[in-house]
Order: C-alpha cells, then sequence, then structure tokens
C-alpha cells in the first residue's frame, strides 16, 4: 500500500501549475522543505522566506514560491 505525499512532487518544469499555487500551512511547507516548522517560523519572523497572512495571523506559503527560494540554495556538488 502507497500512500502519497502530502505536498505535490515537483520537477523543474512544473513551476507554472496550478496545483503548486494553491496556499499552504506552516506545517505542509516544512515537510516541503525538509525542514521543521519552529525553522520555517524562525525564517517568518526574520522575514527570510517568501509567505503570507490570511485574516490576520494564519501565515500561509505557494508551493511555487518556496521551490524558486529553496533554488537559491542548490550547490553543484558534482565531480567533472
Amino acid at each position: 500500500m502507497s500512500t502519497s505525499p502530502a505536498y505535490p512532487v515537483v520537477s523543474p518544469g512544473d513551476q507554472g501549475s496550478a496545483e503548486l499555487d494553491g496556499p499552504v500551512d506552516v506545517k505542509t511547507a516544512a515537510r516541503f522543505l525538509g525542514v521543521s516548522a519552529s525553522l520555517v517560523y524562525a525564517y517568518v519572523e526574520r522575514k527570510q522566506i517568501p509567505h503570507f497572512r490570511m485574516m490576520g495571523r494564519a501565515i500561509r506559503f505557494r508551493l511555487s514560491e518556496l521551490q524558486a527560494w529553496r533554488q537559491q540554495f542548490h550547490v553543484n556538488g558534482g565531480i567533472e
């Protein structure tokens, strides 16, 4: 029995996909990034991660923006 992940699997060609533009909560964003929710809250507090607030305090993210943000930390460590 296989279960699907709580977030969509993202390939480089999927950046414009509609499923990546829906708002997700902190827990889903943390799973997508592979970090803890407390670290995501710290990034939000320091305004280091793209986010928006819905109805006051609810923090939401777009997976497409998180994917682009995550990509800036990619290091090519391959041997040539």
